[in-house]
């Protein structure tokens, strides 16, 4: 049985139990969280096979594509990537152990540190995000350049309407 054909059960199955219900969002939800769990485990296998866990690729291909010199300040890389400064912290520490990235003291004030990607954390990246986007390309091989820009622009109008609805809490 499919992913799909799963879906189509449960969705029945809320038909026949209560056919007052409309479940057009329970179906497509149900999708997009299964979809999102298989492209999670297809995207996390490049980095799993090359020594990193996501975040820490994320950390390395934000310091490399903020340009040479391939720095930039704890805070900055906490903030792009949307992590506590905690969160951070252990990031840094691992990609630091295993020598993909030096903290030094900032030129221009030497209360604060910067992240510097190191030759062998560059080399790296370079590699693995290549393989990351070839992977990526794998995964939408099947739909037409057209399904994929409408695919694209459905998620976009989708991701800004929820990102308009009031958040639990009462915060908007």
């Amino acid at each position: 049985m499919t992913e799909n054909d799963r879906v189509e059960t449960v969705v029945a199955q809320w038909q026949r139990e209560r056919p007052d219900l409309q479940t057009e969002a329970m179906a497509l939800f149900g999708r997009l969280g299964r979809l999102a769990l298989l492209a999670e485990e297809a995207i996390n296998s490049t980095f799993v096979r090359n020594g990193l866990q996501r975040g820490e690729f994320d950390v390395l291909a934000a310091l490399r594509r903020s340009g040479a010199p391939y720095e930039l300040n704890p805070s900055v890389l906490a903030e792009q990537l949307m992590l506590s400064r905690a969160g951070m912290t252990g990031r840094l520490d691992r990609l630091e152990s295993a020598g993909l990235v030096q903290r030094i003291a900032d030129a221009g004030d030497r209360r604060s540190i910067r992240v510097v990607l190191t030759d062998d954390g560059k080399t790296l990246i370079d590699r693995v995000v290549a393989e990351h986007v070839d992977n990526e390309e794998g995964l939408i091989e099947s739909l037409t350049k057209h399904d994929r820009a409408e695919l694209d622009r459905l998620v976009r109008k989708l991701s800004a309407a929820m990102g308009r609805r009031e958040r639990p809490g009462g915060a908007s």
